[in-house]
């Protein structure tokens, strides 16, 4: 599905390899808030390696001797690279096991501190990335440009692969989900959110095969850059076009859910045309009768920070950060093909 979505920047300038060692692909949460120093939390800063955020819940809650329940962390991060991310255990006691008796190979305590409650999902503020791209075919002129040109304009903001399970699975066990098949209460969670994700993505990318991924539509919703607050729609102003080339606000898209669209106008026609069809239709109806709502996407992202530096040449390293939900391989997907060693 990834390869079919639209390009905003031209052809793939780069074939290369990514993951070609868990510390090619390095994720740091960027904290979103300081601990309070007091509470029946322990905040504990981790750095794992070859370890997904489940798996190293689990060991963090048999250290404790607690339920996984009891475990807090702020996101997802994937198994096949090095991470650093926060966890919070619930220690209504205040006492805390031996740290040392945590530290392995693959996971280290790189700090600690109590805190008032527990860490919820989504309490971040954003995530840095460090990625290293190996055996690279492509001229370094044209993979430079490329770059630039992406600090600058931004990327569409898809969501990633991941979010689609192995094989892009995901939509049609959401689609057998709500055609009445049954599925586990986490399981149910990830095949709304990959049936929504969907939906998001073929807006997106018919208004990237517009070119209109970063303009106004009329009756465009808005979207404050660093928020979930929307506006609009309203008339097009000088205003509203000087805060749009300021990345101070961005065009949406709708997640979707029971409720009528924000979106009027032109705009609106753009997203019914785009979700119309059988496959479309369904993920529609069974994530209007799960209870969720209508809700809007940025459809661009920039990511800040952007910078690289050539090892050699068949090898960049690229440093960057993004937001919460946004997704590195949307980054790399304008710059050409990726493949991921660690996919099987």
């Amino acid at each position: 599905m990834a390869e079919e979505l639209a390009r905003a920047h031209g052809a793939p300038v780069l074939c290369a390899r990514i993951r070609t060692t868990p510390e090619d692909f390095r994720v740091d949460e960027l904290d979103a808030f300081e601990a309070s120093g007091s509470g029946e939390h322990l905040l504990l800063t981790i750095e794992k390696r070859g370890m997904n955020t489940a798996f190293a819940a689990k060991c963090i809650a048999q250290w404790a001797g607690v339920a996984e329940s009891a475990i807090g962390q702020a996101g997802m991060k994937d198994r096949h690279a090095v991470t650093v991310q926060r966890f919070s255990v619930w220690l209504p006691k205040r006492i805390a096991p031996d740290i040392d008796a945590l530290q392995s190979d693959e996971l280290r305590v790189l700090g600690h501190a109590w805190h008032s409650r527990k860490l919820p999902r989504g309490a971040l503020a954003g995530n840095r990335f460090r990625l290293v791209l190996r055996s690279m075919d492509g001229g370094s002129e044209a993979i430079d440009a490329r770059l630039q040109r992406i600090a600058t304009f931004g990327v569409p903001n898809y969501f990633g692969e991941q979010r689609f399970g192995r094989g892009g699975g995901n939509v049609a066990k959401a689609i057998a989900m709500f055609a009445g098949g049954r599925a586990r209460r986490e399981e149910r969670s990830m095949l709304l959110s990959a049936a929504r994700s969907e939906l998001f993505n073929r807006v997106l990318d018919a208004r990237v095969a517009d070119a209109t991924w970063n303009t106004a539509l009329e009756g465009e919703v808005w979207m404050l850059d660093g928020s979930r607050s929307v506006f609009g729609p309203e008339p097009m102003s000088a205003d509203l076009q000087a805060r749009l080339e300021a990345f101070d606000i961005h065009p949406s898209g709708p997640l979707w859910g029971e409720g009528d669209l924000r979106s009027t106008g032109d705009a609106a026609a753009c997203e019914l045309r785009s979700l119309e069809g059988d496959t479309a239709m369904r993920l529609r109806i069974g994530l209007e009768k799960a209870g969720l709502k209508q809700e809007r996407r940025a459809l661009r992202l920039r990511p800040d920070a952007l910078e690289w530096e050539w090892l050699g040449a068949d090898s960049l390293v690229l440093t960057f950060e993004l937001p919460p939900g946004c997704y590195a391989t949307t980054v790399l997907r304008e710059l050409g093909g990726i493949t991921d060693v660690a996919q099987p």
